[in-house]
């Protein structure tokens, strides 16, 4: 078996991977060592199935990973005796802007620029366009965002944790109106923003794609392009577990 490693540094603890499989760029499976950025870098870069460990790193959640650096001996022993299941966790969010495509794992995030943005958000199909929210959104912005992001800047912006996979959630920052609470839509359907006045940022997984001024659009939908993951049947962390990690390191 061959494994690519993505770390956010040189951990000495992984040198039993390199004395029992060839590491290489175009592995079998990928293993994501660091924190949950490090899980979003490792799933841009490789499109196979990604088992993510924590680094323990001080301010490293790690939140998709249910093992950590010093289960390291055990992921050595399973994965050479293929102890092992591939399970697709989510499939990517496909964002569309000016005849480009873009594929988030965390959030695809409209962001203002000085001042306010005002917006209009639809569902769109091949008759056309429906409107989601019946008035214009003025603020910072919002976020759109699936299952696996729900717990990431989704989460810090008050957006609900969703645990049912293709679903999508847009999510408002600090806009003015008689309704700001997040939205979950029907993650079949493309939904598009438009810009009505002032500008914004586009930004996906914390690239920058492009300033936006009014009549710009963009697109977001739940693609074909899968996100897969290795999992070890009796190592599995609890929704309730992870939560409890998070909220205790936070306190720490």
């Amino acid at each position: 078996m061959k494994v690519k490693i993505v770390a956010s540094r040189n951990y000495p603890q992984l040198k039993p991977l390199y004395e029992h499989f060839e590491v290489s760029s175009k592995g079998d499976i990928c293993l994501a060592v660091g924190g949950d950025g490090t899980f979003v870098k490792a799933a841009k870069e490789f499109d196979g199935p990604i088992l993510p460990i924590r680094s323990g790193d001080a301010g490293s959640i790690g939140y998709y990973a249910d093992l950590c650096l010093d289960d390291i001996g055990f992921v050595v022993q399973n994965l050479k005796a293929r102890r092992f299941s591939v399970e697709t966790v989510e499939n990517k969010m496909e964002l569309s802007y000016k005849g480009r495509k873009y594929y988030a794992i965390n959030e695809a995030l409209l962001h203002n620029v000085l001042r306010e943005v005002s917006f209009k958000i639809y569902y769109t199909n091949g008759a056309g366009r429906s409107e989601i929210y019946p008035y214009v959104m003025s603020g910072d912005g919002m976020l759109i965002t699936g299952s696996i992001g729900s717990t990431a800047y989704n989460k810090s912006a008050g957006g609900p944790i969703i645990l049912m996979p293709n679903a999508m959630c847009l999510t408002f920052l600090n806009v003015d109106g008689p309704y700001r609470n997040p939205i979950v839509v029907d993650a079949s359907r493309p939904v598009e923003i438009e810009i009505v006045k002032y500008g914004g940022v586009l930004v996906y997984d914390g690239q920058k794609i492009g300033q936006l001024v009014p009549g710009n659009r963009f697109s977001v939908k739940v693609s074909n392009k899968e996100l897969k993951m290795v999992r070890f049947k009796d190592r599995r962390e609890s929704l309730a577990r992870k939560l409890d990690r998070i909220i205790r390191s936070r306190m720490l």
